[in-house]
């Protein structure tokens, strides 16, 4: 590896798989991860679950299963090196990059505010993606009983993880705090 791969900064980046294997995919990449000592070029590997309740006619069996957001796409925070990129394009499962024109052109990275809100539905948010936030900024609340609704940030409590926010309820101006991974930019 060159010395100049130490410039490079980890970023984020989309691989499809065919949709029901995204997990099967996932165990290869870290397999393989291991086996070729990639640990420094490959960093975390997700596949954007959430758990759901399981119905029958209508009604929750008290049962949850997995749902997958992003069927047949799997998410790779990585440094893109020549062997790193060998490696992932060629694990099986993974039929290619997001973002990669092809004939041997290297992937584009996704942007932070395209993954941020992918990292925050998973419950994962990184220290830094507050820097992104400032008390006025107009975002959407992601889920719990406000989902879907918008406001304006009032305040932010990065200590606590939790940001006030004024929105619109029943025609009167509310403030509420929400978790900050429950909140994205509009």
């Amino acid at each position: 590896m060159s010395e100049n791969n130490n410039l490079i900064e980890k970023q984020w980046y989309v691989v499809n798989t065919y949709s029901s294997h995204e997990n099967k995919v996932k165990e290869n990449l870290i397999r393989r991860v291991e086996s070729m000592n990639l640990k420094d070029y490959i960093f975390r590997i997700i596949v954007a679950e959430h758990e759901v309740p399981v119905m029958k006619n209508g009604m929750p069996t008290g049962k949850t299963k997995m749902k997958n957001l992003y069927p047949g796409y799997v998410f790779i925070e990585m440094i893109m090196t020549d062997e790193a990129w060998y490696m992932v394009r060629n694990t099986p499962g993974v039929t290619g990059f997001i973002g990669s024109s092809g004939g041997g052109a290297k992937p584009f990275p996704v942007t932070r505010e395209q993954i941020e809100p992918v990292l925050k539905r998973m419950g994962m948010f990184d220290a830094d993606m507050y820097n992104n936030y400032e008390v006025g900024d107009l975002v959407r609340i992601l889920t719990g009983s406000f989902e879907g609704s918008e406001g304006k940030i009032v305040s932010i409590d990065s200590e606590l993880g939790e940001v006030s926010i004024s929105t619109i309820f029943f025609g009167r101006p509310t403030s509420i705090n929400v978790k900050f991974s429950e909140i994205e930019k509009i």
